[in-house]
């Protein structure tokens, strides 16, 4: 599509600040960049935590932090809180994951906020439920895993609960948290009213399981670990090594499983009476895993995908992070992207959405700003004189980026 004749982005002329650390609320501040949104990211003097925790922190800042705005400001000062609450009755969106009731005793809460800008969607994103016992505990993904019973059913059957391999919580609250904000922006077309959003990694963890969930409360059935497969079906998910790799296969639908048996050149197995149905061969797993991988250990992986995808079977290769990016899946994904240098920062390769809207080229994206970059920017934006500008640096109020240094 010719991107002149193309739509401008979805959420263009509207404008978020963030009070955010780590991933869930600058994620959800990103999101909603990447759709058009202008993102001011307001840090403490500190800065976002994720600047101060080594390797993943760097990474999480990279991921999460692109094409925004950094004001460093000291919101233990009573003009710190009132450049804060300026800068936000300028926006439509306020994201914030502070620890539990660190907004409300700054002032800046949802009830405090909307009495004075009621059009504002203000979105609190927090380990557990406003209304929970809970509430006051400090919540990261792992807490979500563990609580919700992600854990419990991760990893071997005989070894201990396992975390996922990746801050899975934390990225789908991205996503929720984000999609809420949407609702919100297109219920305040109709009515002009804003939103109070409230999400918690607790619950995000839940609903990612809701399956596991909806059969646990109609049966009371506790789901186990499994390791490689899913407790409830077989083959799902289950692993085969190939002559030169590994490959998981789901072939659990009675029909799969037959054509399955067909492909492999061993139509027996269909009616061997320990695998009539998904749930004998779920009791007899390793049974049947030791029957299909006696086959697909003949072939090399190229051959199993190709040969499994040919006859409709579901088949994916179990690949390394190396393996991944070599792929020509991933080297053709308009995900990719090429993220560009901002200031000082380098550019690097980072992931757009996990979608497209083919109407709307992709916007250019730039590398996640040094804390406090835009400091001064900002509060020239909110009415400030350079005056002004220059006392609140003097008084330790605000910090710029060459105060705060580049250290990310």
């Amino acid at each position: 599509m010719n991107e002149q004749a193309a739509a401008p982005p979805p959420l263009q002329g509207i404008r978020v600040v963030e009070l955010g650390n780590y991933i869930a609320g600058p994620g959800t501040a990103m999101t909603l960049g990447d759709l058009g949104a202008e993102v001011v990211k307001l840090e403490s003097m500190e800065g976002d935590m994720s600047r101060h925790t080594g390797h993943f922190g760097h990474a999480m800042l990279r991921a999460y932090n692109r094409s925004k705005k950094s004001i460093a400001l000291d919101l233990r000062k009573p003009r710190g809180i009132e450049i804060a609450r300026r800068l936000i009755l300028r926006a439509d969106v306020v994201v914030q994951n502070l620890r539990p009731g660190a907004a409300e005793s700054l002032g800046l809460g949802a009830d405090a906020l909307r009495a004075m800008h009621p059009g504002l969607v203000h979105v609190s994103i927090s380990g557990f439920p406003a209304g929970a016992p809970s509430r006051d505990r400090p919540g990261y993904d792992i807490a979500a895993q563990a609580e919700s019973g992600l854990m419990s059913v991760t990893g071997e059957a005989r070894g201990l609960p396992q975390k996922v391999g990746a801050t899975i919580i934390d990225a789908a609250t991205v996503q929720v948290a984000a999609q809420a904000v949407l609702a919100a922006l297109f219920r305040r077309v109709r009515t002009g009213v804003g939103e109070t959003i409230r999400v918690s990694l607790l619950e995000v963890a839940l609903h990612l399981q809701l399956p596991n969930w909806s059969d646990y409360l109609a049966r009371g059935v506790e789901p186990t670990r499994s390791g490689d497969g899913q407790p409830m079906n077989a083959p799902a998910a289950d692993i085969f090594r190939t002559r030169d790799g590994m490959v998981v296969v789901s072939a659990y639908v009675q029909s799969h499983w037959v054509r399955l048996c067909e492909t492999i050149g061993c139509p027996e197995l269909a009616t061997d009476a320990r695998f009539l149905t998904n749930e004998l061969r779920v009791a007899n797993r390793p049974a049947m895993k030791v029957a299909v991988s006696e086959r697909l250990s003949r072939h090399d992986t190229r051959e199993c995908v190709d040969l499994l995808t040919r006859n409709g079977i579901v088949v994916g290769v179990v690949r390394s992070y190396g393996d991944v990016l070599a792929g020509e899946d991933f080297r053709s994904s308009r995900m990719v992207m090429d993220v560009a240098p901002n200031g000082d920062r380098p550019g690097y390769a980072s992931f757009g959405l996990p979608y497209e809207l083919c109407g709307t080229p992709r916007r250019r994206t730039e590398a996640a700003p040094a804390h406090g970059a835009h400091t001064e920017e900002i509060l020239r934006d909110a009415g400030f004189s350079d005056d002004e500008a220059a006392q609140l640096l003097e008084a330790g109020v605000v910090k710029a980026a060459m105060a705060a240094g580049t250290a990310a």
